[in-house]
């Protein structure tokens, strides 16, 4: 049999005891106020009390930045579905479909502040195939689109599609989207690419979420399907 002697008590068994007695300091309740412990932001003794009060302030003061951050983050994502939604309408507005994809293109740096877009169409219908957008797409360039089952987002490390922006060298960081004529994640080959480029960095970097990204890319291939 177990004595004190034989098995002497460990913190263990008193945190185990008091964990299984919750009443314990309802009937010894004078021990809350003489039970002192180090304060963690003084170096003067505080009573069980006021340490078990600081630690619900700091547990408040965490779930209201927690809150805030939600309220930051929805009111972010409002304003990108609104800008979303205004690039839309721009391009149900345009009804010259030869000027659609420089519109993609131009309406996706002025809502969302890109500093340069550029868009590629092929396999598109004869009388768009001398277009400038329907030219200067390598081989290399189709399978690689059709291989992108998402948005690629990452630094610049010398892809060919860069060689479509107007300014190459200050691409640091890109968004490659591909275009085809279902969501992504699809098995139909891509018919076009949209490129998008920062020279900030982390403007888009490889641990982003790419959802937008990809809403953008269907509403974008969508429209595109008047070149076909």
């Amino acid at each position: 049999m177990n004595t004190p002697l034989t098995h002497p008590l460990t913190e263990d068994d008193i945190a185990n005891y008091l964990a299984n007695s919750p009443d314990f300091f309802e009937r010894h309740a004078e021990l809350l106020a003489a039970v002192e412990l180090s304060s963690p932001h003084s170096t003067r003794a505080v009573s069980l009390q006021e340490r078990q009060a600081s630690m619900l302030r700091e547990k408040i003061k965490g779930l209201e930045h927690r809150i805030m951050d939600m309220v930051r983050n929805g009111n972010e994502n409002l304003i990108l579905s609104d800008k979303l939604l205004r690039w839309a309408g721009k391009l149900f507005q345009t009804t010259d479909a030869m000027t659609l994809p420089d519109q993609i293109a131009r309406q996706i740096a002025q809502q969302f502040s890109v500093p340069q877009v550029a868009i590629k169409v092929w396999d598109v219908a004869p009388q768009f195939a001398q277009a400038d957008f329907a030219g200067g797409v390598s081989d290399d360039v189709k399978l690689f689109a059709s291989s992108l089952t998402e948005p690629f987002c990452g630094v610049n490390t010398g892809f060919e599609v860069v060689g479509w922006l107007a300014d190459p060298l200050s691409a640091t960081s890109l968004a490659i989207l591909p275009l085809r004529s279902e969501p992504l994640g699809g098995a139909a080959a891509a018919f076009g690419l949209l490129v998008l480029a920062s020279p900030d960095a982390q403007r888009f970097n490889s641990t982003m979420g790419t959802d937008f990204l990809a809403r953008i890319a269907e509403l974008a291939s969508a429209a595109l399907s008047r070149l076909r």
